[in-house]
């Protein structure tokens, strides 16, 4: 018979043999750390050989030079400063995972978009460009690929076309006697007769685009029923509000975006610069606004095609709606409606520059 000492010792084997000790964890964690960097630094010596890049500053393992965009303000003045120690016109800059190439040279620049164009013709795979635009479901955000393709088409065959033009030609001059009712109206009432021509201006192109996708001006039926020449609602203050923040955050920086696909899972919850939280509030607006009208558009053109009727367009929703395809089906899903709708607002901000000298000159000769 087996002692007790002996049948104890056995039983005690296998914990001991599982035992896992920090400093093993730590090992391992370090070569796999070594392992992974051994692997980057081969897997761009390779692309490097592929695609010779332009020069430039030698940065951080992982970050590259992401941290002299941080530290260094205002960071054009540092770029200028690279392209004029290191004497070249070309320069590129490894900011975390993202090659960004500076050009500074107008023969290289007409090269860039002249001869290369389908090379640089993609935009930019960003966090807020990717819920701005639905999943890269419209066409002014989304990157050169097939989506962007059919989106194009859509664009510039039915919205961008000539009769679409004339029809919406009404309601466009319709808008500017509002716009000059309404400045009138503020002159005659305000006490020192002083315009906010900023808010004039988002306004002017908030109704414009709202009259000719949705077919109306104002959301809430209690600032349409108040009149053309009264001012904005508080659903469209809140409508033009979320669509400038909108503007300004497309594209603005934020250090999620360059950190590499590798070591995106660590920040996978985070929201380091705030970014997130802007776009989720904007496009909550824009959902709540715009969803409504979308939806109810479908409806009524779903109707027309059970019942085998038709009607002219009369905004660029009627259009977006009222595609098939060659099954008699509905072409654009409802995300792609959404995405067309919110990105058509996008224009406001190259609108509003040269509305807001017109409106100057108006105003200064009343």
């Amino acid at each position: 018979m087996m002692s007790s000492n002996a049948s104890s010792s056995m039983a005690l084997a296998p914990s001991h043999a599982h035992a896992v000790t920090p400093l093993t964890v730590l090992c391992t964690f370090l070569a796999l750390a070594l392992l992974f960097l051994y692997r980057t630094k081969a897997t761009s010596s390779k692309k490097t050989q592929l695609h010779q890049l332009p020069p430039g500053p030698a940065g951080l393992p992982i970050i590259g030079s992401l941290h002299c965009v941080v530290s260094k303000r205002p960071v054009f003045r540092w770029i200028h400063g690279l392209l004029k120690d290191m004497h070249t016109n070309i320069l590129c800059l490894r900011l975390g995972a993202v090659h960004v190439v500076v050009v500074a040279c107008p023969e290289i620049a007409r090269e860039v978009f002249r001869k290369n164009d389908a090379v640089f013709a993609s935009r930019p795979l960003t966090s807020n460009t990717e819920l701005f635009s639905f999943g890269y479901k419209g066409s002014i955000l989304s990157p050169h690929g097939e989506q962007w393709k059919k989106m194009r088409r859509v664009i510039t065959s039915d919205i961008l076309s000539a009769s679409m033009e004339r029809r919406v030609q009404r309601q466009r001059a319709e808008e500017a006697d509002h716009l000059i009712r309404f400045v009138y109206n503020q002159c005659n009432t305000s006490d020192n007769s002083a315009v906010n021509v900023r808010h004039v201006a988002q306004h002017f192109c908030g109704n414009m685009i709202r009259r000719l996708v949705f077919g109306k001006r104002h959301f809430s039926v209690a600032a349409g029923a108040a009149g053309n020449g009264s001012g904005p609602g508080p659903e469209e203050v809140a409508h033009v509000d979320a669509l400038f923040t909108l503007v300004n955050h497309i594209y603005s920086f934020s250090v999620s975006d360059y950190i590499p696909a590798a070591w995106t899972w660590m920040i996978a919850g985070l929201d380091l610069d705030g970014q997130k939280k802007v776009a989720k509030s904007v496009m909550k607006t824009i959902n709540r606004l715009h969803d409504p009208i979308i939806q109810e558009r479908i409806h009524e053109w779903d109707g027309l095609r059970k019942c085998g009727d038709k009607r002219e367009a009369r905004d660029f929703l009627d259009v977006l709606v009222s595609l098939q395809d060659s099954q008699g089906r509905r072409f654009l899903s409802f995300d792609e409606i959404q995405a067309q709708t919110a990105v058509r607002y996008v224009n406001i901000y190259y609108a509003a520059f040269p509305i807001v000298l017109t409106l100057n000159c108006l105003i200064s000769r009343q």
